[in-house]
């Protein structure tokens, strides 16, 4: 069990926070998501960010970018700013934050309003980075039986 505190800035224990979802339980949010992503980064906890990506776009994720950037920073601290629930279904969600970190050129602050999605039951981030092949007719890539105009679509293009 940790005595740590938890990285995302809510000041709880680790294991009582962020690490519950690390562990494997569903975040109940998207923020409560982004956070644990965050505390994802500090800890070098890759899979999991990997595994919290939509499910369509994780095979196009740089694995050893995620993991260098990781390792080589010092993470300095995490506000969020807001979140916002849309509904809908399936349910969508922003979560607008800075994160802070220290690397070898320096200290850097990124802003950032980040898209997530609910599919059976957990939450999913939608990484803008990350091109996915798909038609706007096509059927959703959040496995949502919708098609991807009607669904994710306007969520990558924030």
């Amino acid at each position: 069990m940790s005595t740590s505190i938890c990285p995302c800035g809510s000041g709880t224990l680790l294991d009582a926070c962020c690490g519950h979802y690390h562990a494997g339980h569903p975040a109940p949010c998207a923020e409560a998501l982004m956070r644990s992503r965050y505390s994802a980064y500090v800890l070098g906890l890759i899979d999991y960010l990997v595994a919290t990506t939509l499910p369509a776009q994780q095979s196009g994720l740089d694995r050893q970018s995620i993991t260098d950037w990781s390792a080589q920073s010092t993470w300095l601290g995490l506000e969020v700013e807001s979140s916002e629930v849309l509904g809908g279904q399936p349910e969508h969600a922003f979560v607008t934050f800075t994160a802070r970190w220290h690397d070898g050129s320096g200290e850097h602050s990124h802003r950032e309003r980040s898209s997530f999605v609910q599919n059976a039951g957990r939450w999913y981030f939608i990484d803008p980075t990350v091109q996915l092949n798909i038609g706007r007719n096509d059927a959703c890539p959040c496995a949502s039986g919708h098609k991807f105009k009607k669904c994710c679509y306007n969520y990558l293009l924030k």
